[in-house]
């Protein structure tokens, strides 16, 4: 049996929707029927949600504060060794993203997987092409692109690739056993890119505005979400962020996805 954590998440229901016929369950907070109770915030949960899974898709908890994630993903990784669970696909975060702030829960689960007595595959998800996208509608309205990227690129992926991968991993885990994936997203895309593509898009100019970096402790949310926005901000500028070789092409059976589709499909 294969249990996908977070199955009210985007990723986690597009894994599921892959899964579709084989012998899956999906896990969450609040389980629709035929689900499980998987709360990562109620330990007491887990042990009983994994019991009888053989492998699981425990698609990472999400922003929160270092302290609650590293809470949540260690409770996850005690509960599966409770319950007998042999292989757990874990999706983390990729290599060019280790100056995130994100990445520190993500490395800490990894080792803890590591330590742990079933079969464990890693896949370091590359960020997502919706998250450009989200900036989309915004920049549509006003007429002007504005983020503090400098001249940097982003390396996306659209998540339904990253599913695509994750799915195909579940059904045959014993191809893959210790195997960490970097799925890197195969185009990058900076400021004046995402200008031209609503400009294309809209058939009108947008403008690309190259904001400081100060400016993103303004946005609106919790403090640990304005963090981790400026702390991509930050990399992005620094070209941290930009294209590498990875796994993902020679993992999916098509072409990877057009991310630069998935930016403008947002307009």
């Amino acid at each position: 049996m294969i249990l996908v954590t977070g199955a009210s998440g985007a990723l986690a229901t597009l894994i599921l929707d892959r899964l579709a016929g084989a012998d899956v369950v999906a896990g969450s907070r609040s389980p629709a029927p035929g689900g499980r109770l998987v709360d990562f915030d109620r330990p007491d949960t887990l042990a009983k949600g994994f019991a009888g899974v053989d492998v699981l898709v425990f698609v990472s908890a999400g922003y929160a504060e270092d302290d609650v994630v590293l809470d949540r993903h260690g409770a996850v990784v005690d509960a599966a060794v409770e319950a007998g669970v042999r292989h757990v696909v874990y999706t983390s975060l990729v290599d060019s993203g280790a100056g995130l702030t994100i990445a520190l829960a993500h490395r800490w689960t990894e080792e803890r997987l590591a330590a742990a007595p079933f079969d464990v595959t890693v896949l370091r998800n590359g960020l997502y092409a919706e998250i450009p996208a989200s900036l989309v509608p915004a920049a549509a309205a006003s007429g002007v692109f504005a983020a503090p990227w400098g001249d940097g690129k982003l390396a996306v992926v659209a998540r339904e690739d990253l599913a695509d991968v994750a799915a195909a991993v579940a059904v045959n885990p014993a191809d893959h056993v210790g195997r960490t994936y970097e799925l890197e997203g195969v185009e990058a895309v900076g400021g004046q890119d995402i200008a031209d593509l609503l400009t294309e898009a809209l058939g009108r100019p947008i403008a690309y505005r190259a904001t400081a970096l100060a400016d993103a402790w303004g946005l609106p949310g919790p403090r640990y979400q304005v963090a981790h926005t400026a702390s991509l901000f930050s990399n992005v500028n620094a070209g941290r962020l930009d294209l590498r070789p990875g796994d993902l092409p020679a993992l999916l059976a098509a072409p990877p996805r057009s991310a630069r589709a998935v930016i403008a499909g947002a307009v």
